[in-house]
């Protein structure tokens, strides 16, 4: 699976695509602080304006949008190029694997479902990495650049509730609710990755009957089939059966997660020591901080296809070292 970054001839776009990601990423996270500092400057004005009619003019209030849309402008065009970027990024990843695979296909085209391995493994496995893995590097870019935000912002808070006085208010309840979350969700969905292992087992064995079914009268027949399909169902009904109570878990903390800022800022706002533009900054690096600890909540079903495929291309690896090593022998 990783002969992408083993092999010289790939290191081109591997390392040296690697590195370009990681560092566009980047500045895309320090355009999302620049917007941050934006709302908290704009809705200082709204403030004002609201409070004290005639302090602030139309052109300073258009001004302040004009500057909004530069930065969002420049933020558009990068995502759009970054993200171009790594659709080939990816795929090249998946050419490696390909490559690697059709180079012994002689030894694989024997194991069970090596078809499938080859054409349909590598491309899920690629588009998974293309979402997570992305997803994964800004999650921490995000932490990095707007933890610190955070922090200082958490200075204005006077007190939580039911706790009191605690320095870094917020960093404290966003850390301990993600924390929280992800350990709920992942005792939620311990199940989900060996029920989705097996989903394509039994997938692959069905699949498997009706193709040889094609050419050879004497398979696939009905009973056969019955019962292989029996199998199919079987897991599905578990599956969804276990998708049913860990999305329960999962949309009941992510709802109420959209409250929690508000909750910790109450005895803030009520004693009215916070501007609105202030507010509006704690909210938003709050989401930031949150949303980056909250990123295995948030892709905990991508992540079980993920270990899915995993297994499936480390099994199918190991066989095809079992059969080389036989191979040797002879």
């Amino acid at each position: 699976m990783f002969q992408f970054f083993l092999k010289k001839n790939w290191w081109h776009w591997s390392i040296l695509g690697s590195i370009l990601i990681l560092f566009t990423n980047w500045y895309i996270v320090q355009l999302d602080v620049k917007i941050n500092e934006w709302f908290g400057s704009f809705y200082d004005i709204i403030q004002k304006a609201l409070s004290d009619p005639g302090t602030i003019t139309l052109e300073e209030y258009y001004g302040q949008l004009l500057t909004f849309g530069k930065i969002a402008g420049l933020y558009i065009f990068i995502a759009v190029i970054l993200d171009f970027y790594t659709k080939h990024f990816i795929f090249r990843w998946r050419t490696s694997m390909n490559d690697f695979y059709t180079e012994h296909w002689d030894q694989l085209r024997n194991i069970e479902g090596a078809a499938q391995r080859v054409q349909e493994d590598t491309r899920i496995f690629a588009n998974i990495m293309e979402g997570l893995g992305v997803g994964f590097m800004r999650s921490i870019m995000i932490l990095v650049a707007f933890l610190p935000i955070l922090w200082s912002l958490s200075d204005n808070i006077t007190a939580l509730p039911v706790i009191g006085p605690v320095d870094q208010g917020l960093v404290f309840v966003a850390i301990m609710f993600a924390l929280a979350g992800t350990l709920g969700l992942a005792t939620a969905g311990i199940k989900l990755p060996g029920l989705q292992f097996n989903n394509q087992v039994v997938e692959a064995r069905y699949r498997k009957e009706l193709v040889l079914g094609e050419d050879d009268n004497d398979r696939a027949d009905p009973p056969s089939v019955i019962e292989l399909f029996t199998n199919v169902r079987r897991n599905y009904f578990k599956l969804f059966f276990h998708y049913m109570y860990f999305d329960v878990a999962k949309w009941s903390y992510l709802q109420f997660g959209v409250l929690v800022p508000y909750i910790a800022l109450g005895p803030t706002i009520i004693a009215g020591v916070l501007t609105l533009g202030i507010m509006q900054q704690i909210i938003r690096a709050f989401g930031k901080v949150e949303s980056s600890f909250q990123f295995l909540v948030n892709s905990w079903t991508t992540i079980v296809e993920l270990i899915s495929v995993w297994k499936r291309l480390i099994e199918f690896e190991k066989n095809l070292k079992k059969t080389k090593d036989t191979a040797k022998e002879f």
